[in-house]
C-alpha cells in the first residue's frame, strides 16, 4: 500500500516538473520574439558619383615628320645636327644627283628642238592660210596637212616642256628645307652617304624634324570611361622625370570610335610646352574626373549581395521582401552604382542577405 502510494506521488511531481518547463519554453520563445531586431531600411535615391582615375599617356610632337630623299642622291652637305632649332623654309641639307644634270640637258636640248620643229611647221601653216584667201592658190587638203602637222608639233612641243619641267622640279628635291619650325630630332646620315626612294639608301629617314613649342598627349581610354570625358574637358597629368610637379591641358580631340583590339578611344590633349620642360617621347601619368553626366542610383555596398544567379538588392513592398535583380557599376569606397528595373523612392534593406528569402515579413 505505501509502496503504491509513493509511485503516485512521483508521477504527479514528474508531470508538474514537465507541464512547468514547456510553460517556461513558450515564455522564453515569446520573450525573444519580442526582443528580435527591427530590420534597417533606406530610401533609394539618385546622385552623380564622381571618382578618379590614373591611366598612362605618350607625350608626342604637335607635328613630326621624318624626312626621306625623292631622287637617288648623294648628301653633299648637312646645314643642321641633333637639337638644332629650324624655321621653316630652312635649308637643311643639299643633295648632289649628277644624273640628274645629265637629264636635265638632255630635256633642255629636247624642248629647243621641238620648238624649233613647231615654229617652222606653224610658220608653214601660216603662210598657206594667207596665200588660201586668195581662191584657187592652195589646195584644202594641202591646208589640212599643214595644220595637222602644226598641230602635232605644238603637242611634242608641249611633251617636251613638261619633261624639261619635271626634271626641274627633282633638281628642286636636292634642297631640303624645314616643313614648320621645330627641332631636329635625329639624324641617320653623314656628308657622302647615298640616299634615295629605294634601295639601300631608303632604310631610314634622314633627318626627323618635331614640334616641341606645342604638343599633344595621346591616351587610350577604356570603353567603360570613355563616356564620361568630352571635348575641352581640363585634365592633369605628370611625368616620372619631373616629380611632384603637375601639369595642365585640354581635351582637343576624341576618335569618337573604338580601337578593335583595345576596346578604348583615343584622345590627345594639346599642351603650350613654352618653358620647353616636356619632351616628346615622355610618359604621362594622367588624372581623369569620372563624374557622371547624369544621376545614377547609389547605394551601399551592404546593400547588395551577389549570388550565382547574380547581384541583387531586397527591396520592401507591402511589408514583406522582394529580391530585385540590378547590375552593378563604378565602385568607390562603400558606395556602388547600380542599374536595373529601380524607382526613386524605392525601400530597400540596409543590408541584404542571401537567407532573406522573398516574402519575409518586414515590420
Amino acid at each position: 500500500m505505501k509502496s503504491n502510494f509513493l509511485r503516485i506521488l512521483y508521477a504527479i511531481g514528474l508531470f508538474a516538473y514537465l507541464t512547468g518547463c514547456q510553460s517556461a519554453a513558450e515564455e522564453t520563445g515569446k520573450k525573444v520574439t519580442k526582443e528580435s531586431p527591427a530590420i534597417e531600411t533606406f530610401v533609394l535615391s539618385k546622385e552623380k558619383l564622381t571618382s578618379k582615375m590614373q591611366i598612362p599617356g605618350e607625350i608626342s610632337g604637335f607635328q613630326q615628320v621624318e624626312i626621306y630623299a625623292k631622287v637617288s642622291s648623294y648628301v653633299q652637305t648637312l646645314k643642321v645636327d641633333i637639337g638644332s632649332k629650324v624655321q621653316a623654309g630652312q635649308l637643311l641639307a643639299v643633295l648632289e644627283a649628277p644624273e640628274l644634270s645629265s637629264q636635265l640637258s638632255t630635256a633642255k636640248s629636247r624642248l629647243k628642238s621641238q620648238e624649233a620643229i613647231y615654229t617652222a611647221t606653224k610658220s608653214t601653216y601660216d603662210r598657206l592660210f594667207e596665200t588660201s584667201k586668195v581662191e584657187g592658190t592652195v589646195a584644202r587638203l594641202d591646208l589640212e596637212v599643214a595644220e595637222a602637222k602644226k598641230n602635232a608639233d605644238y603637242a611634242q612641243f608641249q611633251a617636251a616642256k613638261s619633261a624639261y619641267a619635271e626634271v626641274q622640279n627633282l633638281l628642286n628635291y636636292l634642297e631640303i628645307r624645314a616643313p614648320f619650325d621645330g627641332v631636329i630630332a635625329t639624324r641617320n646620315v653623314n656628308q657622302g652617304a647615298y640616299v634615295g626612294p629605294a634601295g639601300r639608301g631608303s632604310e631610314m629617314p634622314i633627318m626627323t624634324i618635331q614640334q616641341q613649342s606645342k604638343l599633344r598627349l595621346a591616351v587610350s581610354v577604356p570603353e567603360q570611361y570613355a563616356g564620361f570625358l568630352v571635348a575641352e574637358q581640363p585634365l592633369q597629368f605628370t611625368v616620372k622625370s619631373l616629380p611632384g610637379q603637375y601639369f595642365t591641358g585640354k581635351i582637343a580631340r576624341k576618335s569618337g570610335a573604338l580601337d578593335s583590339k583595345l576596346r578604348s578611344e583615343r584622345i590627345e590633349i594639346d599642351i603650350n610646352n613654352t618653358n620647353n620642360k616636356l619632351l616628346p617621347g615622355m610618359v604621362a601619368e594622367v588624372e581623369l574626373p569620372l563624374t557622371s553626366q547624369d544621376s545614377t542610383f547609389v547605394v551601399p555596398k551592404a546593400a547588395i549581395y551577389t549570388s550565382g544567379e547574380g547581384s541583387f538588392v531586397i527591396t520592401v513592398i507591402a511589408n514583406k521582401t522582394s529580391r530585385v535583380p540590378v547590375q552593378k557599376g563604378r565602385s568607390i569606397e562603400e558606395q556602388v552604382e547600380i542599374f536595373g528595373n529601380l524607382n526613386p523612392a524605392m525601400l530597400l534593406l540596409s543590408k541584404a542577405d542571401e537567407e532573406i528569402a522573398d516574402g519575409t515579413p518586414v515590420k
